[in-house]
């Protein structure tokens, strides 16, 4: 039976390994990836356009979202976009993209808009069950990939990062950094002065060993926007021409910027 457009699978049996809201206008592909999912030990919830889509969301927040791209309504572009903007600092929900094979230009502008990932259409039901379950981990592991679990705050050139609570302050005020912002930042802060070129921080970072290099790209661009004081002219991520980017860490002044106490003072 649906509900406000929004189809509610296997009900009865609550998924342990988390619960996956699939947004995606083709019954069929819901269908055959609602099944893998959920033998996977997921709990799946459907939607069939953009705006059923996000009211699912804001109604009963997933663990994470399988979002197409193209949807009636409102494409996935917009549903990711008002996502973000609603998430107003929290713990954001992590969000895999659907795409049609070859649209570099769509799969760049969705992680622009906040996506955490990509899977080009056709795709292996199989493989999405696995990057479910690789995104879900980074997010609730408390930990980046390529670092220890938990571990001491990362204090550098002003920048606060707890790893174990997933939170970035900046000068006292929190960043909403998506998944793979956050993992990037505590990637940087852990290895300052290096230059590490695209190839070693989509191993280190996202865990793959082959991918489209461009996602190391826009992730950068996006991560400056929200750490460096001026994004066109960045002080912290700097381009090594022909070579990757060095984290470049000013005087440290984070040491003078605690986390903010419950009367908003350092």
């Amino acid at each position: 039976m649906a509900v406000s457009n929004v189809e509610r699978t296997n009900e009865e049996s609550r998924g342990s390994q988390g619960s996956v809201l699939v947004v995606d206008d083709d019954p069929t592909v819901s269908e055959v990836v609602a099944g893998y999912l959920e033998r996977a030990g997921f709990t799946v919830r459907l939607a069939a356009d953009g705006p059923a889509g996000l009211r699912a969301a804001e109604e009963d927040r997933p663990d994470l979202m399988v979002l197409d791209l193209m949807l009636p309504g409102m494409d996935g572009l917009e549903v990711c976009r008002r996502l973000r903007a609603g998430e107003n600092g929290g713990r954001p929900v992590p969000v895999i993209m659907l795409t049609a094979r070859g649209d570099e230009d769509d799969r760049i502008l969705g992680l622009e808009v906040g996506a955490d990932d990509y899977v080009t259409k056709p795709f292996s039901p199989r493989e999405l069950v696995l990057r479910v379950r690789s995104v879900l981990r980074r997010a609730q592991a408390g930990a980046p990939a390529g670092g220890p679990e938990g571990g001491p705050l990362l204090a550098v050139a002003g920048l606060v990062l707890d790893p174990a609570a997933r939170r970035v302050h900046k000068e006292g005020r929190e960043l909403a950094l998506t998944l793979r912002e956050f993992d990037l930042l505590a990637y940087f802060l852990r290895h300052p002065g290096q230059v590490c070129d695209r190839e070693r921080l989509m191993r280190e970072v996202w865990g793959w060993d082959f991918g489209d290099l461009s996602t190391v790209t826009v992730h950068i661009r996006r991560l400056r926007g929200k750490i460096e004081d001026d994004p066109g002219s960045p002080q912290l991520i700097r381009t090594v021409w022909g070579a990757g980017y060095r984290f470049e860490p000013a005087p440290d002044t984070a040491a003078e910027h605690a986390f903010p106490t419950e009367d908003g003072h350092a």
